[in-house]
């Protein structure tokens, strides 16, 4: 009697699943690479503008929080930031003059921040240069709506996997 533990393993060796693994394992590198990537884009995009005063890793964080009003946690939980030191970029931006951050009124002890001024100027140097990526990606890139649009949703299938994975423990 085989177990579904011996079943899962049989599994593994089977050719599918040895062209899916390679194929996995080759998606996961690209990701990981072309978010470094992005981070050089961004960085090189503000030694052109002669702006050393934020970093790669702050100016995204800046774009991604926009018009918003966020806590330092919710930053994290709702996929705005992704490394594990938002606390220290959060502090650092607050003292550079990037971001407000006061006191919640309805939660003493939670800190709800927001662009200022300075932090709206990087928010739009960042959308400047995401619009003329958009504007140049299919002419000079080669990439068309329709192959967005395939990325996009196995992009996000992939999220729903892992998701799953943390949620159900699978």
């Amino acid at each position: 009697m085989k177990t579904q533990a011996a079943k899962v393993i049989e599994t593994k060796t089977s050719p599918e699943t040895s062209t899916t693994a390679g194929s996995y394992l080759e998606a996961l590198h690209l990701v990981e690479r072309l978010h470094r990537r992005l981070l050089d884009v961004i960085k090189d995009e503000f030694e052109r503008r002669d702006r050393g005063d934020v970093n790669s890793v702050q100016a995204l964080l800046l774009y991604n929080i926009g018009d918003k009003e966020l806590t330092a946690s919710e930053l994290r939980t709702k996929g705005y930031y992704l490394g594990s030191n938002v606390s220290y970029n959060v502090k650092k931006l607050v003292e550079a003059g990037y971001l407000h951050h006061a006191r919640s009124k309805t939660d003493r002890r939670s800190v709800r921040i927001s662009l200022t001024e300075k932090g709206r100027a990087v928010h739009d140097i960042i959308q400047a240069l995401y619009d003329k990526h958009a504007r140049t990606i299919q002419p000079i890139g080669g990439i068309s709506d329709d192959d967005f649009s395939r990325l996009n949703l196995a992009l996000g299938r992939l999220e729903r996997f892992w998701t799953d994975q943390i949620r159900y423990r699978l």
